[in-house]
């Protein structure tokens, strides 16, 4: 008794401003973070693409952000007067560019290829299908509403037919028969007398 009803909407490609302005809320984002949020970026790949791999980049840079904090707070001095060795500030400096430069640019790569595989959206949206009422019955067309304060359309004058031809009368051609006749048997007749005088 039941259609089958609409058919969901196809996941399709967002608008390029969309696009593009979500990109750079993600690199800021990574950015202004020294890279400690560029998981954030990682896993919106992972949500959006749906692969294996994106999911474990994502694992693995937040792997690397807690290796780095643990690193770092174990390289710190206890004591406040004493500052940090060159060497652990170069692996910490070496891990947050690292970070950083490898999330922005395989998340762009990444969800550029994407986004080029999928059907770019109508400027317009598609028009609604008919909608099917009772049983399977299409709606029924309602004649259109009378505007009351619509001036009249005038109809043009029609032109004046032409006058038919009359037809001859069947008797006029009799009469051209018979005067045919007659005039044939007036040869005859006068060929009979002598014809030339």
């Amino acid at each position: 008794m039941h259609g089958h009803g609409y058919a969901p909407p196809q996941p399709g490609r967002p608008a390029g401003s969309t696009l593009v302005a979500l990109r750079v809320v993600f690199i800021c984002l990574t950015v202004l973070s020294c890279g400690f949020l560029g998981w954030v970026p990682m896993l919106r790949l992972a949500i959006v693409t749906r692969r294996v791999l994106h999911l474990a980049l994502f694992c693995a840079v937040i792997v690397l952000n807690v290796g780095l904090f643990l690193y770092f707070g174990s390289a710190v001095p206890d004591d406040p007067d004493k500052e940090l060795s060159d060497s652990a500030a170069a692996v910490v400096l070496i891990g947050i560019l690292v970070q950083l430069v490898g999330v922005m640019a395989y998340y762009l790569y990444a969800e550029m290829r994407h986004y080029e595989t999928l059907p770019v959206p109508p400027p317009f949206p598609a028009a609604p299908q008919q909608q099917m009422t009772g049983y399977g019955y299409p709606p029924v067309a309602q004649p259109p509403v009378p505007n009351p304060y619509a001036q009249p359309v005038r109809q043009p004058a029609p032109a004046p037919a032409p006058a038919p031809t009359p037809q001859p009368p069947r008797r006029i051609d009799q009469v051209r028969a018979e005067l045919d006749e007659l005039s044939d048997l007036l040869r005859k007749d006068h060929r009979a007398d002598g014809g030339d005088r």
